[in-house]
């Protein structure tokens, strides 16, 4: 079944302040920071320390040590043509390209996991409050932010053909409110996919 809901969550405010395939291995060079390597591959510390469970101390990583770096290529692939998508759909209507963040990106692929793992379609989280909270938390900064979800379509053709069908998610994608997006896909266990979408207007 597909589902889409739509994201009257338009918010504005301004602030003061998976499924893994097989993984890889990366062999540290000096200078290296288990930081710098999971910007380097675009992927979470904690996924990185989760794939690494022998490092107890995540400060203290040497030269020529390897790294299991877990592989998210396919997840990626969908994710960045869902962009490759809306940033189409913007420039046939003049307006500026949304830039991918791969942070914010991250984010949208918990949302979707956490959709998966706890049973639920909807906008608030049982685990990570509403997606303004979420994105927040994860240290992201914005004064303005909007999310779509999607569940069931196959491919990020279908998915975008959904969005854009609805006219609260086709405002979302076509806003001038907002310069970056992120979207995260998640499997189940028989291969439907869960689709976020998060946009922001970084501070």
């Amino acid at each position: 079944m597909k589902r889409i809901i739509l994201s009257s969550f338009l918010f504005l405010f301004i602030i003061s302040t998976a499924l893994y395939a097989q993984a890889g291995i990366y062999t540290v060079r000096s200078g290296d920071s288990m930081w710098k390597i999971a910007v380097k591959h675009e992927i979470g510390l904690s996924e990185l320390a989760k794939a690494n469970p022998q490092i107890k101390n995540l400060a203290l990583i040497y030269p020529g040590q390897n790294i299991t770096i877990p592989n998210i290529d396919s997840i990626k692939e969908l994710e960045t043509e869902v962009i490759r998508l809306v940033n189409i759909e913007r420039s046939k209507r003049g307006l500026q390209t949304l830039q991918q963040d791969w942070e914010l990106s991250r984010v949208a692929r918990y949302k979707s996991q956490d959709m998966i793992d706890k049973g639920y379609f909807a906008h608030t989280s049982p685990t990570y409050g509403s997606p303004f909270k979420m994105i927040e938390s994860f240290g992201i900064k914005f004064s303005a932010a909007a999310e779509n979800i999607a569940q069931g379509q196959k491919t990020p053709q279908e998915v975008l053909n959904s969005w854009m069908n609805s006219p609260g998610h086709r405002n979302n994608i076509l806003s001038q409110s907002f310069y970056q997006i992120g979207v995260g896909a998640a499997k189940d266990s028989k291969g439907n996919i869960t689709w976020t979408q998060m946009f922001i207007k970084p501070l």
